[in-house]
């Protein structure tokens, strides 16, 4: 099976300029650890829930309310991933999971025409793909 045929294509994404308060809101409310960042379609980035993690430390001391005035001061350009690890989704799973693998990720956007953003397969998509075909060999 192919990459295409499990990746999400329907995408919470942001753009650089968004602000890491929004990232932290989304990715709370949303339930969703990785957003990919985009300049027009293209991905020039991605943020992940341990980006916020890191980002947070800074003002762990503080309250609440000073942690989220101080993500609502930075933007996402200045804490994202700018070498992001992709896939085209003529790749097959087990190659998409060998690159997660070998690459410590724990998702792949998938792309096609020089970094158009067109899906994104994460770790939980290639662990279900995994237990469904087990089930299917009982």
């Amino acid at each position: 099976m192919l990459v295409k045929d499990i990746m999400k294509t329907q995408l919470v994404t942001l753009n650089a300029d968004s602000k890491l308060g929004f990232a932290n809101d989304i990715m709370y409310l949303g339930r969703i650890r990785h957003l990919p960042v985009l300049k027009g379609e293209n991905i020039v980035g991605i943020i992940t829930q341990r980006d916020l993690y890191r980002a947070s430390l800074t003002s762990i001391l503080t309250n609440w309310k000073e942690n989220k005035e101080f993500l609502d001061s930075i933007k996402v350009s200045e804490v994202m991933a700018r070498n992001v690890v992709t896939i085209n989704p003529e790749v097959t799973i087990e190659e998409a999971a060998q690159s997660m693998i070998d690459k410590k990720v724990g998702c792949l956007p998938v792309v096609k025409d020089k970094n158009k953003l067109i899906g994104l397969i994460t770790e939980t998509d290639v662990l279900q793909y995994f237990v469904d075909e087990s089930r299917k060999k009982k």
